[in-house]
């Protein structure tokens, strides 16, 4: 199989049944809830402008297109045999997605370079969504969640930061083989399958001004890598300092 063609649950022969319906049923949960509101808004605010609309319409498109994108890689209907190339897309339109999906309480940062930058839409759209879903599960309620990316030299650092504290199942999370058997900590297995898959590094740190910061550092280009090699930069997670109930 070609680079460009690996996906991070496996070939359909060696994959675990059980393991897939949890990954897909879990990463199916923010787009159907995203397409929800969205569809509900269409129908319950017939003062919404036309522009209105229009964008609404748009992003529900985006979010059915992303679906259909999460069964083909996890080989549901669909998406039997070779996944397709990842779709590559500018950094940018990808973390709009994200905050746009994700509702109030979300905004993003993003430099220059990265803005620009060509990702695989599907699987950094995953990275960014679980980050953001756990940070606002686990974050003091309310607090705002910023997303920010940055690109310098070779390395791509996507982050998302909360006001929360960490605590010992965040690293355990992060750096965990296989998912866990109560099913807890799952989105973070995840976020750690796909760096893995493009040879980066996943972290948490305590900022400056405080909280809690996940940092996925990705090499650039952001391309599969053959499974088992890493090549990002940084090393294995980091619990951040410090006390709470985060995670």
């Amino acid at each position: 199989m070609a680079v460009e063609s690996m996906t991070p649950w496996g070939r359909p022969d060696d994959r675990d049944e059980s393991l897939s319906i949890r990954v897909l049923c879990h990463e199916l949960r923010t787009p159907v809830r995203a397409l929800a509101a969205l569809t509900r808004a269409l129908a319950e605010q017939p003062a919404l402008t036309t522009p209105d609309r229009r964008a609404i319409a748009a992003l529900a498109h985006e979010h059915a297109v992303h679906l259909g994108a999460l069964l083909d890689d996890l080989g549901g209907p669909g998406g039997p045999g070779e996944p397709e190339p990842p779709r590559r897309v500018p950094l940018a339109a990808v973390v709009r997605a994200v905050t746009a999906g994700a509702g109030p309480g979300v905004r993003a940062r993003i430099g220059r370079t990265a803005a620009g930058l060509p990702v695989p839409e599907q699987h950094v759209r995953q990275i960014l969504t679980n980050l953001v879903d756990n940070a606002r599960c686990h974050g003091p309620a309310g607090d705002e969640v910023v997303v920010r990316a940055a690109a310098r030299g070779s390395t791509l650092t996507l982050s998302v930061l909360d006001r929360g504290g960490p605590c010992p199942t965040l690293r355990a999370a992060l750096a965990r083989p296989a998912p866990s058997a109560t099913g807890h900590g799952l989105g973070l297995w995840i976020v750690r399958r796909l760096v893995d898959t493009y040879g980066g590094t996943v972290g948490a740190r305590r900022p400056r001004g405080g909280g809690l910061a996940v940092d996925v550092r990705l090499p650039v280009p952001v391309r599969p890598v053959p499974s088992g090699t890493r090549v990002g930069p940084g090393g294995p997670p980091q619990r951040a300092p410090g006390r709470g109930q985060h995670r």
